[in-house]
């Protein structure tokens, strides 16, 4: 079982965010799942990484070749895969990958999300997506997606293509229920 986690390449000011970053790759570790994300040694998704490398689990992160440098290549996780592009590197993420979580992040994080949500809207998969809203950080998300099933633009039951949760705990319970 591996799970993909999109979040940020930097690092918040926002100590939550960073404990959560730390808990979840603790947790998906201790659970004997493996880890799939974006290759980098830096902020949040370094953060998470090394939590997992520190309790024994599998990371495998995926980088394109032009971010090797900008994004820091994390060169002790259990497998770096090395793409051309960052297509390739969402494509690669989904097929290593069982379940999506997305923790807080910028543009990178939401165009990940966006793009293997909209992957599961047109049926190309059916792997749970989780949103993990650590200290409201993604309410102007659910705004916007309130916002656009109101004017039409969304579809009421595509909300239950992706999961809202409020801490790492409640995200890891969800996965254990999706798994079981």
């Amino acid at each position: 079982m591996r799970i993909c986690v999109y979040c940020g390449s930097r690092t918040s000011k926002n100590t939550l965010f960073l404990e959560a970053a730390n808990e979840l790759g603790k947790g998906i570790a201790q659970r004997n799942w493996g880890i799939v994300y974006g290759g980098g040694k830096i902020g949040m998704m370094g953060l998470v990484a090394d939590s997992a490398l520190a309790h024994n689990g599998e990371v495998i992160g995926i980088i394109p070749t032009a971010l090797k440098t900008k994004e820091v290549a994390h060169y002790g996780v259990s497998r770096l895969i090395e793409t051309p592009d960052m297509h390739s590197r969402k494509a690669k993420m989904e097929e290593l990958s069982n379940a999506f979580l997305v923790l807080p992040g910028g543009f990178g994080t939401l165009d990940e999300f966006f793009e293997i949500l909209t992957w599961r809207q047109l049926g190309f998969h059916q792997k749970p997506i989780i949103i993990v809203n650590i200290d409201g950080y993604f309410d102007g998300l659910a705004q916007f997606v309130h916002r656009a099933i109101k004017e039409d633009y969304i579809r009421s039951s595509n909300q239950e293509l992706f999961t809202w949760t409020q801490s790492i705990e409640e995200s890891l319970e969800q996965l254990d229920l999706e798994f079981s």
